[in-house]
């Protein structure tokens, strides 16, 4: 399966755990700069997991030729996460010639803390030269 290096992911410590056609396991160890004013976990440290590990769903599914990009993404926060290991488990629900539609849920521990759908426009490499 593909695995492409994001910066950005590296960035907010994201690792891969697991990556297939069946799922995409992205997890962060939960430091203090992922905190917010509360000590909960920043719901865009949680966002832009669960976005990454969507995309990552929806790219393992795609030929060499093709890549992905997030149309749309919406989260349910359903817990508050403080310390420990977030992780991220992402799987494909449709996958269409241009658009995908992957659900990701999202623990801390062993407790689920948000549950995110998303929508992907399946793009081929020329048209990601002309954006």
């Amino acid at each position: 399966m593909k695995e492409v290096k994001l910066p950005f992911l590296e960035h907010i410590g994201a690792v891969i755990e697991d990556l297939d056609q069946e799922k995409a396991v992205l997890s962060i160890d939960i430091k203090d700069y992922h905190l917010q004013h509360l000590g909960y976990v920043h719901g865009g440290v949680i966002s832009s997991l669960a976005d990454n590990t969507g995309w990552y769903a929806v790219i393992s599914n795609l030929p060499e030729n093709k890549t992905s990009v997030t149309i749309e993404i919406k989260i349910n926060y359903l817990k508050p996460a403080k310390e420990g290991k977030l992780k991220a488990i992402g799987r494909v629900l449709k996958l269409g010639k241009s658009v995908a539609f992957a659900t990701v849920q999202l623990y801390s521990n062993d407790d689920l803390v948000a549950y995110a759908t998303g929508t992907y426009a399946i793009l081929t490499m020329q048209q990601v030269e002309k954006l």
